[in-house]
């Protein structure tokens, strides 16, 4: 921060806070509670990350000041690229080459086209649409599913809990991006994935999951690969990380596990983010990605 704001004045929590009075702004992922009440001429707290759960976890956090959340081409890029990437890694069965070549395996298998494929995104936000719009691109056959409807050229939209299983019966590959919140806890379970769509390349869908980890239910996901409901797993995200382990989800032949690095924020990138907002505000500028705190994001 240091660096890419030289004109501003750095404090770091705990050691060297300084005058507590003089803060005027805070940049925190995960705020022990109290820190941020202790301030008390506070006027904007900015989230050092997309999401925001992190931060509403502080009980005490003051309700009237506003939170900003990162919303950044380079994150959006980065999560894009791990998207596409694990789209076309099951698409292009991957992981059975890799198996081949270990094995020394020559196995020219039939291949099918990205349009054999429907990928649906839950969450179309920023990153599901900026990821939508890739895949599309690229001949899936794409849909979003979100709170309210969202207007992308090529990409069908499915709104609202009334329209939730009209999306998921059509999509083979289930992408999750959604905000952590109640509402979305645990919306990856044996139930929803029992309604995914059968008619598939595969005969089974794919769960690729880089929300949160609490919208997974690990056991059973596990359950679903383990009985053929589910022909495979990509899941960057989970309840409690590190992921402890003895978890089955490390060796689980049919699961890619990634450490939750599909989006990592560089520092200098989120630092220079967090600065212009700051610039903005102080030229009496409107906030810009406001956090809905009822919503959760």
């Amino acid at each position: 921060m240091r660096k890419v704001a030289p004109e501003l004045d750095v404090r770091v929590w705990p050691d060297r806070m300084g005058d507590i009075s003089e803060i005027e702004y805070c940049a925190a992922w995960l705020p022990p509670p109290g820190v941020v009440k202790s301030l008390p001429k506070l006027k904007v707290i900015m989230s050092l990350g997309a999401g925001v759960d992190a931060i509403l976890k502080d009980p005490t956090l003051p309700e009237n000041v506003p939170i900003v959340r990162v919303n950044d081409p380079d994150l959006t890029g980065r999560m894009t690229e791990y998207i596409v990437l694990h789209v076309l890694m099951h698409h292009r069965q991957q992981r059975r080459l890799d198996e081949n070549q270990k094995n020394r395996v020559w196995d020219s298998f039939p291949t099918h086209a990205a349009r054999a494929l429907s990928v649906g995104i839950m969450g179309m936000g920023v990153m599901g649409r900026d990821s939508a719009e890739k895949l599309r691109d690229l001949g899936f056959r794409v849909a979003g599913w979100s709170r309210t409807r969202k207007d992308v050229p090529g990409v069908q939209s499915f709104a609202g809990e009334s329209e939730f299983d009209a999306f998921l019966g059509r999509t083979d590959v289930l992408v999750s991006l959604l905000p952590a919140t109640p509402d979305t806890d645990g919306i990856i379970n044996r139930g929803n994935i029992s309604k995914l769509s059968r008619n598939g390349p595969f005969g089974a869908p794919i769960v690729i999951n880089a929300g949160r980890g609490r919208q997974q239910v690990a056991e059973d996901i596990l359950a679903a690969l383990d009985s053929g409901e589910l022909h495979a797993a990509t899941l960057d995200v989970f309840v409690q990380e590190p992921l402890p382990p003895d978890s089955r989800l490390w060796t689980h032949p049919k699961v890619t596990l990634t450490p939750h690095c599909a989006a990592d924020s560089d520092p200098e990138t989120i630092c220079a983010y967090v600065a212009s907002n700051i610039e903005k505000h102080r030229r009496g500028e409107p906030l810009q990605n406001l956090v809905d705190r009822a919503r959760g994001y």
